[in-house]
């Protein structure tokens, strides 16, 4: 059964009587509200729940061990939430076998990246009337800045519209960095209820001109000289690959979604103007010029070579830095010579 995201806090009791749910997307932040407010209603049940948390592939290579985990009891509770993180086609199978001796005292959250339509894992949680899917899209600029005043209000702080866009704008279109950028503020404001926008600007650390987005477009479009430029003012300070390999996903996502319906008869600014989640209007022209530059092909393939980039940061920390500014320029090269 498939559930909108924004239908969850409504249906929250309701749902949680199913007890199986797959969180899937490109959102990270959203995911997290949805687990922990899913965690949290679950716990008023019974306050010693245990919960477990387990990724996918140490679930596949001990299928035995996870299964006593799901139907032995516990000595301190008698219900248990059970998180799986990275899940993906390969662990349908398990899932099945769960769902078919399912005990009524168990809730079971799947967390996933994006999955296409035809994934297994997708259709299992969609088709079955136990299981809730959960789409969880990218915010647009109208719900961040709707959570942005949500917090805010909560903490009794003012801020000028010109603020809060400028923290929309630093998000990077995630939540989670939204809110991380309110706790800042949280901490900062105490006893003071009204905050400057310079005040803000030096709290996030905000460079108007250089962002974690701005280097991973201009990659994507091919700009080199505007690309290392960027390279060259964020090499000596600290570079979060995960962070920007994360930001990349997205967008290739993004193009991926867009290219997929991309034929003769629709017009490209359409698509871009009615793609789901919004994008920045801001954003728009660059978007249009990468999908102009990029194929099917090489946007799939791309998907897997950010996934086997990421794994060798995490296998090289020491050299995690280099590795990651190679990929990043040699798809900048790939983009220019295309354009």
């Amino acid at each position: 059964m498939i559930v909108k995201s924004y239908e969850v806090q409504k249906k929250t009791s309701n749902l949680l009587n199913l007890g199986f749910f797959l969180l899937y997307g490109e959102n990270f932040g959203l995911k997290k509200d949805i687990k922990n407010l899913f965690k949290n209603e679950f716990s008023k049940k019974d306050k010693s729940i245990e919960t477990l948390t387990f990724y996918e592939d140490e679930i596949l290579s001990n299928n035995d061990n996870f299964y006593n985990f799901i139907y032995s009891g516990s000595l301190f509770s008698s219900s248990k939430i059970i998180i799986i993180n990275d899940g993906t086609d390969r662990i349908t199978k398990i899932i099945n076998d769960i769902y078919d001796k399912y005990p009524q005292n168990i809730l079971l959250i799947v967390l996933s990246g994006v999955l296409e339509k035809k994934s297994r894992l997708r259709n299992f949680f969609e088709s079955n009337h136990k299981a809730i899917c959960i789409p969880c899209y990218s915010d647009n600029e109208k719900d961040l800045q709707i959570i942005a005043q949500r917090e805010l209000r909560k903490n009794d702080i003012s801020l000028s519209i010109e603020t809060i866009n400028l923290l929309v704008e630093k998000s990077n279109a995630d939540r989670a960095n939204l809110k991380n950028e309110i706790d800042k503020i949280k901490a900062y404001s105490l006893n003071r209820k009204k905050i400057g926008i310079e005040e803000i600007k030096s709290l996030i650390n905000f460079s108007g001109e250089y962002k974690s987005d701005t280097l991973v477009n201009e990659c994507l479009c091919g700009n080199i000289s505007q690309y290392k430029k960027i390279i060259s003012e964020i090499y000596i300070t600290t570079i979060n690959q995960i962070f920007l390999m994360r930001i990349l996903s997205i967008k290739i996502q993004r193009l991926l979604k867009i290219k997929e319906q991309d034929t003769k008869d629709n017009n490209i600014d359409n698509l871009i103007n009615f793609s789901k989640p919004a994008i920045f209007w801001k954003e728009k022209p660059l978007v249009k010029k990468q999908v102009l530059i990029w194929n099917l092909k090489d946007l799939k393939k791309m998907i897997h070579e950010i996934n086997n980039t990421e794994l060798l940061c995490k296998k090289n920390p020491n050299l995690s830095k280099i590795i990651f500014i190679n990929f990043l320029s040699k798809i900048c090269r790939k983009a220019n010579s295309y354009s």
